[in-house]
């Protein structure tokens, strides 16, 4: 079975071909991706590139500024708007397609159901985000089934908490909006809501801040926020109801898979009960949850019956502090130890929407340290890994678009583009025709990496045995707190990985304790080979500087070698 490789497209992005001339600008000003531009030549490349799955973010009607009304879509109030195209999070009708997505709007579902048959021509698996815990603050479905009700239309809107209510209100109290952003775009009339609704991240009050999620509403799973989040699931809540409804619409469009969008702010009850219910019919579907709390994370896999979570905080944060200098290598061993049992359950990446650029000033100033930190991420465990579009090529995201700013992240609010992806979109080409020599073999780099994780059988099946803390003791100095080794392995063999997380290069002389070759059933008088050369294991044992295994490596590169047993 395969490991799941995941890219992740922003759809508004991806096949975006013009160069933005305005911040803040509109949608005939920067342009925006279609749907059709991820076309059959573009899924193919990305199938060369390792790919599995692919994640097609922002496909869901959000709330925007783009006017849509001539073709019978409701028009958002600016004030409730972040960017003018708006964030893919605050979704505004659950049953339906951006309508910036679509080359004609009038058939963007059939235009979504193409792109679907499209990527399964291609032998990729589709992953749409599900947005369980917020909705925008003029959600209202157009495009729902017959039969569906609104969330919300049968709430009681004078009682802050009902567990039948689909949001939590504040009672007697409008709510009052932070400045807008958008005051560029002239409203008309302030946005009214009374009574006002919670905000998306939980703020209980009818005066969210510009720093919230004030474009969103809190959705209401039964937990009464007022009185110690005492539980109310049994009748199952409505909103539980509404949202398996939901679900279980985009399985039967083809979906493969959702990424859960703060799966933490969603009770657990919640995801034990709709994941069975929807892997009942459908086992295959997968199911990842974007989590920040390691505490929780058991939880959400043992009790809630994730797939996979988001590994953001343990192994992400550490390599970047490693390569910004704050951290050594000595830190990782930490991160396999805190996750054991659900190591090969952790979706591991570099970037993402939320994420800063590695080759950003935010995060590294460069795209180089991206690859011994992809190396690490692949291949110390057999669980999924993840990487966003543009990542490949060194996408700096410079420049402020519009509401996020110049923060290093590409953004997720306005319509622009990501020129370094553009030159190997190459125009709808998809031939890295503009690409520098630098980017070309930075791609291919990472290509080496993305195959080996699944063609390489130790790399996809094998055992984990950690070589930091035996190399890094009192005794020996042939091996750097920027150097990172380990083997990956089975009964029989294995593969030695050592990593370079420096910007020097490196002379590394490895010893492997006599522990890891009893777990190949070899003893000390044995010999084997690494990587062709001939070792005795005694020499290995006894600590005998002379017979280490030495390697040289560039700065931010890695190598791997095959340990056998000699014949």
């Amino acid at each position: 079975m395969e490991r799941p490789v995941i890219y992740q497209i922003l759809v508004r992005l991806f096949g975006n071909t013009k160069k933005p001339t305005r911040k803040w600008g509109s949608i005939d000003q920067n342009g925006t991706g279609k749907m059709n531009d991820i076309s059959d030549k573009a899924l193919s490349e990305i199938k060369k590139m390792g790919f599995n799955h692919i994640w097609f973010t922002g496909l869901i009607e959000h709330a925007t500024c783009t006017d849509y009304s001539k073709q019978g879509i409701t028009n958002d109030h600016p004030s409730v708007v972040k960017g003018v195209a708006g964030s893919p999070y605050a979704i505004k009708d659950y049953y339906d397609i951006a309508p910036d997505l679509a080359e004609k709007v009038e058939v963007r579902m059939q235009e979504f159901e193409s792109l679907i048959a499209r990527t399964h021509s291609n032998n990729l698996k589709a992953i749409i985000d599900f947005v369980p815990n917020h909705l925008a603050r003029q959600y209202h479905s157009d495009a729902k089934p017959s039969g569906i009700k609104d969330f919300g239309e049968d709430d009681d809107p004078g009682q802050a908490f009902l567990p039948s209510n689909n949001f939590y209100y504040i009672p007697d109290r409008g709510l009052l909006v932070p400045e807008s952003t958008n005051n560029h775009l002239d409203p008309g009339k302030p946005y009214i809501e009374s009574p006002a609704r919670a905000t998306g991240n939980d703020v209980f009050t009818h005066q969210p801040s510009i720093n919230d999620w004030y474009e969103t509403v809190k959705l209401n799973y039964g937990l009464d926020y007022l009185n110690e989040r005492k539980e109310h699931f049994d009748p199952i809540p409505n909103t539980w109801i509404k949202m398996k409804e939901i679900l279980s619409f985009w399985v039967k469009k083809g979906v493969d898979g959702f990424r859960c969008d703060m799966a933490e702010m969603v009770p657990v009850a919640f995801w034990n009960w709709v994941i069975k219910e929807i892997k009942r019919d459908h086992p295959e579907v997968l199911f990842i949850a974007e989590v920040y709390q390691p505490h929780q994370y058991r939880r959400y896999i043992q009790d809630g019956g994730f797939d996979f979570l988001y590994d953001k905080v343990d192994l992400y944060d550490t390599l970047k502090t490693i390569v910004q200098g704050h951290q050594t290598t000595d830190h990782l061993p930490g991160v396999w130890q805190a996750q054991e049992g659900i190591i090969d359950q952790m979706l591991r990446f570099l970037e993402n929407h939320d994420e800063q650029r590695i080759n950003s000033p935010f995060f590294a100033g460069s795209p180089l340290p991206g690859i011994p930190m992809m190396a690490a991420t692949v291949f110390m465990h057999k669980g999924p890994v993840m990487m966003y579009f543009g990542q490949e090529v060194g996408e700096p995201a410079k420049g402020a678009s519009g509401f996020s700013g110049d923060d290093g992240r590409t953004t997720l609010f306005d319509y622009w583009n990501v020129p370094e992806h553009q030159k190997w979109m190459n125009g709808g080409s998809f031939n890295g025709g503009k690409l520098s020599k630098a980017q070309s073999n930075l791609r291919q780099k990472y290509i080496e990496i993305l195959k080996a994780c699944n063609e390489e059988q130790l790399l996809r099946t094998g055992q984990f045995y950690d070589l930091q803390y035996y190399n890094r003791s009192a005794e020996y100095s042939g091996y750097s707190d920027k150097t990172y080794a380990f083997i990956r392995h089975d009964q029989f063999e294995g593969i030695l990985v050592i990593i370079n997380f420096g910007d020097q290069p490196a002379e590394v002389e490895l010893k492997i304790p006599i522990d890891f070759f009893s777990k190949l059933g070899l003893d000390i008088n044995q010999k084997i080979l690494i990587d062709r050369s001939l070792f005795e294991i005694s020499s290995f044992a006894n600590h005998q500087s002379d017979q280490v295994f030495s390697v040289k490596l560039p700065p931010y590169s890695y190598k791997f070698f095959k340990i056998l047993p000699s014949q």
